[in-house]
Formats: C-alpha cells, sequence, structure tokens
C-alpha cells in the first residue's frame, strides 16, 4: 500500500494542476463557443431589446413627466391669476359695499332728519292750535267774567252781544299790548 501511494503521488508530480490535459482542453473550448454562440445569438439581442424598450420607457416617462411638469406650472399660473383676480374682486365689491352703506346711512340721516323736521313742524302746528284754542276760550271766558264784572260795577246788565264783543276786544287788545311791551322791554 505504500508502494500504491507512492506510484499515485509520482503521477501528480508529472501533470500540472493549472493546465488542463488536451482532450478535456479541447472540448472545454467547443463547450464554450457553442455556449458564446447561443448567448450570441439568441439572448444577447432579447437582452438588448429589453434594455431598449426599459430605455425608452424611461425616456418616454420622463417626457412625459416633463411635460405634466410645464402643464402644471400653467395651472399653478393660471390658479395663481385666477387667485389674484378674485382678490381685486372681492376688495372691489367690499369698496362698493362701503359705499352704498355710506350712501344708506347718509340717506337714513336724511331721512332721519326730514322726519325729524316734519314732527318738529307738526308740534308747532299743534301747539299753535292749542294756543289759539286756549286763547279763544280765554277770551270767552275773560269777556263773559269782565262783562259780569262790569255789570256789577255799573249796575245794569251787559247782555247786549255787539257790545259786550267791543268791551271783551278792546280789554284783550290791551293785553296784548301790554305782553308785548313786556316781552320787547326784556
Amino acid at each position: 500500500m505504500i508502494a500504491n501511494l507512492a506510484q499515485l503521488a509520482a503521477e501528480e508530480t508529472e501533470q500540472n494542476p493549472l493546465i488542463p490535459a488536451g482532450p478535456e482542453l479541447l472540448v472545454g473550448t467547443i463547450a464554450f463557443a457553442i455556449v458564446f454562440f447561443f448567448f450570441w445569438k439568441k439572448l444577447l439581442p432579447n437582452i438588448n431589446k429589453v434594455l431598449e424598450e426599459r430605455r425608452a420607457a424611461i425616456e418616454g416617462g420622463i417626457e412625459e413627466a416633463d411635460a405634466m411638469k410645464v402643464e402644471a406650472q400653467s395651472v399653478l399660473e393660471q390658479y395663481k391669476a385666477q387667485l389674484a383676480e378674485a382678490r381685486h374682486e372681492a376688495a372691489r365689491l367690499r369698496q362698493e359695499a362701503q359705499e352704498q352703506g355710506a350712501a344708506l346711512i347718509a340717506e337714513m340721516r336724511a331721512e332721519g332728519q326730514r322726519q325729524r323736521e316734519d314732527i318738529v313742524a307738526a308740534g308747532h302746528a299743534q301747539i299753535e292750535a292749542d294756543r289759539k284754542t286756549a286763547a279763544a276760550s280765554l277770551r270767552q271766558d275773560v269777556g263773559r267774567l269782565a262783562t259780569e264784572l262790569a255789570g256789577k260795577l255799573v249796575g245794569e246788565s251787559l247782555e247786549d252781544h255787539a257790545r259786550q264783543s267791543r268791551v271783551i276786544d278792546r280789554f284783550l287788545d290791551g293785553l296784548d299790548e301790554a305782553a308785548s311791551k313786556a316781552e320787547a322791554a326784556r
């Protein structure tokens, strides 16, 4: 057994492990050529075709993304323009509403002033009518009292209506003159 091992060791030293034997080298080269030819004719065109389709899809996607970006930018600009226009319109409407409000307030003030003046004028007219009514009533009462007093003083009846009216009118005219002089003296 030792002899067999020695003989195997001697055979192994004759053959270089980095260089294959001639028939193995020929079979390996032919197999490599077949596999290379198969890859070159069948697989390489398919791989190139898939890579080209992928490149075209990526470039198309990039172009589409660029187009969408430009479109989005355009839509954004339109939105900004519409927003600015809406803000301008809102400011214009707000200003218009303020002007209308101010005009309405002025109109309401004028109407209130007119109504106040009407009420004051109606009050003055009512006061004047009441004053005239009171003066007339007072004239009659004073005239009656003056006639009775004069009748008692004179001792005769002054029932004559025309005479009574003249006496009353002279007496009241004298009172009016005295009142006018008193007001003028103030």
